[in-house]
């Protein structure tokens, strides 16, 4: 019988050990929520604002902006030095986007009034 106590109890404290490895992989496996520009928003500055920040694949970025002054188009790399919008490109226009980051680069410009072509465009790092 002690055997079977010992067991059980092994059984037990593996079961927990297990729970909390689960536990800490999901905590850190949570999305982190980021505010383009911060406290400015989506603006002519925006293009500094991921310097020193770790950005990971699923984090989520928010821009907010006056939609009738600026938009925001998810593009790929030629997109971005080109600023131009290729086909497929994703256009948000609420004044409060929500986007997902993909691991790798991740591109965005403005396309209102040449904004793009004046500095407002922005790309992501994820890891």
């Amino acid at each position: 019988m002690a055997g079977g106590r010992g067991s059980a109890s092994a059984r037990r404290a593996i079961a927990v050990a297990f729970a909390v490895a689960i536990c800490c992989c999901t905590l850190s496996d949570a999305a982190t929520t980021y505010y383009v520009g911060d406290g400015s928003g989506w603006s002519f500055s925006s293009a500094s604002w991921p310097n020193g920040k770790q950005f990971h694949a699923g984090d989520i970025l928010v821009f907010r902006y006056i939609p009738w002054i600026h938009n925001v188009v998810a593009v790929d790399e030629d997109g971005y030095n080109g600023c131009t919008t290729p086909p497929g490109s994703r256009t948000y226009t609420s004044g409060s986007d929500s986007v997902r980051l993909a691991r790798g680069n991740n591109y965005f410009i403005c396309t209102r009034f040449g904004h793009c072509n004046l500095g407002m465009k922005l790309v992501v790092n994820a890891a």
